[in-house]
């Protein structure tokens, strides 16, 4: 595995995402137990389009060199996984999420970890590839 595999797999995954949370809302959350009313869609259709924009910047840097701006995409796409995992924890703490929602904390612990491991070398060499 190398930073352009790992930013391309991310894109994937988070389009994947993206797109279901635009074409079904309330899925994702009620796969946490999370209910999401009839007229409340409009965060998971942000949450979505959140999702969909950092897969674009995933796919981009893919193909990026510089090592400034290998820096920047992986410090952004690890603070929007690390931010999300803090408050689904929190949600979970207040009661608004069941117990499932720790797999998706793990997940998202898991890809700023691969993230920063795979940034560092790429960095370190001045491409993805490395």
């Amino acid at each position: 595995m190398n930073f352009a595999r790992l930013l391309v797999a991310h894109g994937i995954v988070t389009l994947a995402a993206g797109i279901v949370l635009v074409a079904a809302p309330a899925a994702i959350p009620a796969a946490v137990d999370v209910q999401v009313p009839g007229g409340a869609f409009l965060v998971p259709y942000l949450l979505g389009a959140a999702e969909i924009a950092f897969a674009v910047l995933s796919f981009g840097a893919s193909r990026l060199t510089d090592p400034r701006a290998l820096r920047l995409v992986a410090v952004t796409l690890i603070v929007f996984h690390l931010t999300t995992a803090a408050v689904e924890a929190y949600a979970f703490f207040q009661d608004r999420a069941a117990v499932g929602v720790w797999i998706n904390v793990g997940v998202r612990l898991a890809v700023s970890a691969l993230l920063g491991y795979y940034a560092t070398r790429a960095v370190r060499a001045g491409q993805p590839s490395a």
